[in-house]
């Protein structure tokens, strides 16, 4: 009997298509000898899909027609039921329209890599490659990612943060904040998101105001980083747990202006849309030996103290004056699962797919092992009987 491995992917996310990407290709590398691949496909709105038609990227050009040839899928959040069930179910026969093994999560972005939908899996009791609930959450908020790492003495750059509603309750001390702790130039980001999304420079005070406003549209928070002028940006992939990891050979983006934009990330200039790795590169990096030294281990460090699993992309900064080294942010469900930078590393994509699945049966395994409730029923002992809340009962 082959495994049943579930590929999850789109979502309610500015990312969704860049997960469609990603998943197609990370379905093209499992080894279908081994293994049934299974896709998910979430739109938008929310509904789950599953199908051959979801395998072709060209199909997704036209959505009506892609999903009225696909089946309408539901999971249901009951612990150990591993089935997606049909949405309109048959009158007769099972509504059992496949049973899962593994889920792959390839979700980019909000509702999908910030633990929202790991939560969903973990409630369920499947397992799935990638972060967990707390570190997808940690790993996907720049806030409190940053706050982490600077607890455990790893570089990161100025930075300083604020709600959406303490922007419009005061702006100018927000204002005053950024400038007294960064000065100018600075860059603005929305907390949560990835992918350059609502990310934005500002020189001055009135860039500030439009940046601030542009990213408040997609984020409750926002983060103001000092910004590095003179950077160059150096990603390195993670691959195992928190305990046991590999690092990656390294790879520096080409940007087209002050930061990597999304058109920078994903149309890979006249390549077309093909996800991370056809984005311009030099790759690996040249850099000197010391240093690709330092990025490797920062990268290993992030993975570990963010307690990561799977394989996650560390983005990091090098200011070009001092030869600073700073981490950017890290990238629980990267594009493209980083598998270019692993084929760098000598090893192939089928091979990082077969990994994936074996890490998220080895935390399955592991997890079993660990006490989570009790047997005694404390309501069965005479103690209790009677009881009316944590005051007992009146005498």
């Amino acid at each position: 009997m082959k495994t049943n491995i579930a590929v999850f992917f789109g979502g309610r996310s500015t990312e969704h298509e860049i997960s469609v990407i990603s998943a197609n290709q990370a379905m093209a590398a499992i080894d279908a000898d081994k293994y049934n691949v299974i896709p998910v496909y979430i739109t938008k709105d929310g509904r789950w899909f599953t199908g051959e038609a979801l395998r072709d990227v060209k199909n997704y050009r036209d959505m009506k027609s892609l999903t009225g040839r696909c089946t309408e899928v539901y999971m249901r959040p009951v612990y150990g039921d591993y089935n997606l069930y049909l949405a309109r179910k048959k009158m007769f026969g099972s509504d059992v329209a496949a049973t899962i093994d593994v889920a792959i999560p390839v979700l980019h972005g909000s509702n999908g890599e910030d633990g929202i939908f790991e939560g969903v899996l973990e409630t369920i009791g499947l397992p799935y490659a990638g972060c967990n609930t707390l570190a997808s959450a940690n790993g996907m908020d720049k806030i409190t990612m940053k706050m982490i790492l600077q607890a455990e003495g790893i570089p990161v750059v100025p930075y300083v943060w604020f709600t959406d509603k303490q922007w419009s309750a005061d702006r100018e001390r927000r204002i005053r904040q950024v400038e007294d702790s960064l000065g100018y130039p600075v860059i603005v980001k929305p907390a949560n998101l990835g992918s350059s999304v609502g990310i934005g420079r500002a020189a001055n005070r009135e860039e500030l105001i439009d940046r601030i406003e542009d990213a408040e549209r997609y984020s409750t928070r926002i983060i103001v980083e000092h910004m590095v002028e003179h950077l160059q940006e150096i990603n390195c992939s993670v691959l195992g747990d928190c305990d046991e990891y590999l690092t990656s050979v390294l790879e520096e983006p080409i940007k087209s202006g002050d930061f990597l934009t999304y058109e920078d990330k994903y149309m890979g200039g006249t390549k077309g849309t093909k996800g991370m790795q056809a984005s311009e590169k030099r790759f690996p990096a040249d850099l000197p030996e010391a240093e690709t030294k330092r990025i490797q281990e920062l990268a290993g460090d992030t993975f570990r103290v963010l307690s990561c699993h799977g394989v996650s992309r560390v983005d990091m900064i090098v200011d070009r004056d001092d030869r600073s080294i700073y981490v950017n942010e890290i990238n629980t469900i990267p594009g493209s699962l980083s598998f270019y930078l692993w084929e760098g590393s000598g090893i192939r994509f089928t091979e990082l797919m077969e990994r994936l699945v074996r890490l998220a049966l080895k935390r399955k395994r592991e997890g079993e092992a660990k006490t989570v409730s009790y047997d005694q029923n404390i309501f069965s002992m005479g103690a209790f009987a009677g009881a009316k809340g944590s005051k007992g009962t009146k005498s």
